[in-house]
């Protein structure tokens, strides 16, 4: 067919559309990335809201690609709250729909993205460890209303698809939901700059698990051709558990701080509070980006939400097993701090962090 090898990421500008376009490149595809803003990588972009569904069907139109990756997410701001609400669950589906509707009958295969809350992570303790094969948890998402579309879809018209589950996905993109680095990064500047110290910032401690994005981009590419992939979901890790105070010594060395005594902060409003001293030091130092709101998006909710701000007992560990995409034909894994550090060099030298 004339789309053959052609992947279209949708999202791409978002932490895991940059891996897939990555990924995808590096691969030899023909990527055609959509998104708002360009991705990081120079490929074929297409600016269109999601929103707007005419508009997407009319960009779409003569692009005829053979795969999909569906990266795009809707989030409010605040970003936790909205996870149960309605309309931001219509909102989702219907950037999907306005989407794959147009393109479906051309495609191959589709790799649409979910997480842990598919497991209820936000609303309940999950059985330890969460797997693929258990029944869909009993709660609104919209994780749900898409997963039903495309199975739907794909029946009508024929193609594969692959659903793909990371946990706490690490990688360099700012001005996003949910990606850690910039907003430690932030912090670790911010207390530097004041002459304070850098103690873990969270509550009482949590077994988790995080992956690399550049997995995450690998499994997307895998998931295009393998035929263990087909019509199957995945969790994606970086294959070891790790704990967020155990993890921070780590994170302070990186950065340059020292250790430091757990100080609770609740990094959605402190960071804002302090939003002057970030644009002080982004200018002194040459930094790419002095607005503080522009660097974050909304991952700062997301940090107090992951380091558990304000628990006072334990919660339960949220882990998830990789079993399942291993013994399909992907496993790949990452040093979990490691991949922290890596993720903290590039934006350093991307000039997103200072020195």
């Amino acid at each position: 067919m004339s789309g053959a090898r052609r992947v279209l990421v949708a999202g791409a500008s978002g932490l895991v559309g940059e891996a897939a376009v990555e990924s995808f490149a590096e691969a030899g595809w023909e990527v055609v990335a959509l998104s708002r803003r360009p991705p990081a990588r120079s490929v074929r972009h297409l600016a269109v809201d999601l929103t707007d569904a005419a508009a997407t069907a009319e960009a779409v139109a003569d692009l005829r690609p053979s795969h999909l990756v569906y990266g795009a997410l809707h989030e409010k701001p605040g970003l936790i709250r909205g996870w149960r609400e309605q309309d931001q669950m219509r909102t989702n589906l219907a950037m999907f729909r306005a989407l794959l509707d147009p393109l479906a009958p051309g495609l191959e295969h589709v790799t649409l993205l979910q997480g842990t809350k598919a497991y209820g992570v936000h609303l309940h303790p999950i059985p330890v460890p969460a797997r693929e094969r258990s029944p869909r948890d009993p709660h609104e998402n919209f994780y749900w209303l898409q997963e039903d579309h495309l199975r739907a879809s794909a029946a009508a018209h024929g193609f594969a698809w692959t659903i793909l589950r990371p946990q706490i996905v690490v990688g360099p993109t700012t001005g996003v939901a949910m990606n850690l680095p910039p907003v430690i990064g932030v912090y670790a500047a911010v207390r530097r700059e004041l002459g304070l110290p850098f103690g873990y910032p969270g509550g009482a401690g949590i077994a988790s698990e995080a992956v690399d994005v550049r997995l995450v981009g690998d499994a997307a590419l895998w998931a295009a051709t393998a035929e263990t992939a087909r019509d199957q979901h995945f969790n994606l890790t970086n294959g070891e558990a790790f704990n967020w105070r155990d993890l921070w010594p780590a994170l302070a060395d990186e950065l340059g701080m020292a250790p430091a005594p757990d100080e609770p902060v609740r990094l959605a409003e402190y960071l804002p509070a302090h939003a002057d001293v970030w644009r002080r030091i982004a200018e002194r130092e040459g930094l790419v980006e002095p607005s503080l709101d522009a660097l974050l998006g909304e991952s700062h909710f997301y940090a107090d939400y992951c380091f558990a701000h304000g628990a006072t007992e334990a919660r339960p560990p949220a882990l998830v097993s990789t079993v399942k995409v291993r013994q399909a034909g992907f496993g790949d894994c990452y040093d979990t701090e490691e991949s922290f550090r890596h993720w903290m060099r590039v934006l350093r030298e991307r000039k997103v962090l200072p020195a």
